[in-house]
């Protein structure tokens, strides 16, 4: 899925490239082409000024103003030799230059910046100069190549997004599907098991062996309804969090060495009432404990921490282990990656998805160091 994922990013990214590249350079050359086309207009317009100047014919007064009004977007300045503006100008902003002293000055230095200035001479040795700036449409084939880019560079975003949640939902539908097939495939062997129990607790010498079977049939069957419920939408319940989190501690404190000390901290809380569902929540901390022992190796203390907030609750799970490295912080929660020698590394990416899709709460490290330990911190609404 990752491989193809990326297979996606790289074509989309070359599609990109190359609509981009196709348009700056089809830009470009409009670009040029509209400017040399207005370059003429302004050209025709100072040569019906200087026209005008000359034989101060009512016919060139009108040429002149026929030119003025057909131009009404490419602004316009003329100047003296010295750039000194004239008072002759096209298309600027009447009310800018009357609020704005030196505005006409500003607009030619602006305008040098962006055409080659006309030079037309009146009379020998004289001559004015006519800057002039982009037009409108000038303007708005310069910035289309960025607009293209922002409009494709949103397409290859929904695009990928799209990708990735179809990728998500097919991953969600094989999840829920091995669960469910791995359920019903533990429930044979489960109820032979149980059978057989029941012929062995018919033997006295069988007294003090068949509870404990009997406690692990229990374990199994609380496993495979476990996996019946990924994929379905679980019963939520008011549940103590506080003697939920006591009796899953007792279970694994009873599966490790006396070398690993457990602390709760519940800050005088006792009866701290929530919306879960028990055998799945029980999955995570159960693999969140698991996680802890594996980083103590043997040795260390594991404290949960249970946060009352007005709107949440807190419950954070720590150990003092081995910790977690940078290099690996953002891949805990990814499916299939462990550091374990055994194991698929499924434990915490189903420990996520059962906080997160199934109870609409979060599941993050808080904190870790390497040598001094890791936090997991599990949001709850209240």
């Amino acid at each position: 899925m990752f491989s193809s994922l990326v297979n996606w990013r790289t074509i989309l990214s070359a599609v990109a490239i190359i609509i981009v590249t196709a348009t700056i350079f089809y830009s470009n050359y409009l670009s040029r082409k509209i400017a040399a086309d207005e370059k003429k207009k302004v050209k025709i317009w100072a040569e019906s000024l200087k026209t005008k100047s000359i034989t101060n014919d009512e016919s060139a007064l009108n040429l002149t103003n026929l030119i003025s009004n057909e131009n009404d977007d490419i602004p316009i300045v003329e100047t003296d030799e010295k750039d000194n503006p004239t008072g002759n100008y096209l298309n600027i902003e009447d009310d800018r230059m009357k609020t704005e002293p030196g505005f006409l000055k500003k607009k030619v230095e602006e305008f040098k910046k962006q055409h080659e200035k006309i030079i037309v001479e009146i009379v020998p040795n004289t001559r004015l100069f006519y800057y002039f700036g982009d037009s409108t449409l000038q303007k708005e084939v310069k910035y289309y190549p960025i607009v293209q880019l922002v409009i494709v560079g949103l397409f290859i975003i929904i695009t990928l997004i799209t990708i990735s949640t179809r990728n998500k939902s097919t991953q969600n539908q094989v999840w829920a599907g091995m669960a469910k097939e791995t359920a019903h495939q533990l429930g044979t062997p489960i109820s032979s098991l149980e059978g057989w129990l029941e012929i062995l607790k018919e033997i006295p010498e069988n007294a003090k062996i068949t509870p404990e079977i009997s406690k692990d049939i229990e374990r199994l069957k609380l496993v495979s309804d476990r996996f019946g419920k990924i994929g379905s939408k679980p019963q939520l319940e008011s549940v103590n969090i506080i003697h939920q989190l006591e009796q899953m501690i007792g279970y694994i404190k009873k599966r490790s060495t006396d070398k690993i000390n457990f602390r709760i901290n519940h800050f005088e809380s006792t009866d701290l009432k929530i919306m879960i569902n028990a055998p799945l929540f029980d999955w995570v901390t159960e693999n969140l404990f698991k996680n802890a022992l594996d980083a103590l190796d043997g040795n260390g203390t594991i404290t949960t921490s249970i946060i009352n907030n007005p709107g949440n609750i807190f419950i954070d799970i720590t150990d003092t282990g081995k910790g977690i490295s940078k290099k690996n912080m953002g891949n805990v929660f990814k499916p299939g990656f462990t550091t374990k020698k055994r194991g698929w590394g499924l434990g915490l990416s189903l420990s996520k998805r059962i906080i997160e899709h199934y109870h609409k709460g979060q599941l993050f490290i808080k904190s870790s160091e390497p040598g001094k330990g890791t936090t997991f911190r599990i949001v709850l609404k209240k």
